[in-house]
């Protein structure tokens, strides 16, 4: 899960978070964010009270970022570039909460790994359609419109708004195409 690491804790952005992550983490799945404050501390306490382990990929900067103390697994790195193939790597979904540039950074390398097939199709859900529809209606407006994307590049992400919907999208995902990666895709996987 990614997003800002602005957001206050009683923040309505914070508790959808913490939520959707507490969902996913009972649904079984391993919640990993940022480790951060704001929306990045909402997912790992949301998993680290479910059932599932809460993961922080830290990230070492001068005068931001400390670890938050909901996270089962903590990794720190020095280098932006690192930790995003970590957040990649290991996705089964991308849940993507509402952020500003670093946010935008970690969306659009999921998109371009996805779109080049250098990773598996993975759920990409953007949640909060205030807040994303104007950057999905511009997507449609200027990059379709102007060749910069396919228009079919659209259907790489969805704006879901209710957490059991989050959980239900990467479920029926899933059930379509299977949990499991194809040989192939896991020789793209080993070697990102």
């Amino acid at each position: 899960m990614i997003g800002s690491a602005r957001t206050p804790t009683a923040h309505p952005y914070y508790l959808l978070t913490e939520d959707i992550a507490r969902k996913l983490s009972d649904a079984g799945f391993s919640v990993i964010s940022g480790g951060g404050p704001g929306i990045m501390e909402a997912a790992n306490k949301g998993a680290y009270f479910g059932k599932s382990p809460s993961v922080g990929l830290n990230i070492q900067l001068p005068h931001e970022q400390s670890g938050n103390p909901y996270q089962d697994i903590s990794q720190t790195f020095q280098h932006f570039f690192a930790r995003k193939v970590m957040f990649v790597k290991f996705a089964a979904a991308y849940v993507v909460m509402p952020g500003g540039f670093g946010t935008l950074d970690e969306l659009s390398e999921a998109l371009t790994l996805v779109q080049t097939g250098k990773i598996p199709r993975i759920p990409i859900v953007l949640v909060g359609s205030k807040f994303w529809t104007g950057l999905l209606d511009w997507f449609k407006t200027t990059l379709v419109d102007e060749g910069m994307i396919a228009p079919e590049d659209l259907d790489l992400m969805q704006i879901i708004d209710e957490p059991d919907q989050v959980v239900d999208a990467i479920f029926s995902h899933y059930e379509k195409r299977g949990f499991m990666p194809s040989l192939a895709e896991r020789e793209i996987q080993l070697n990102l």
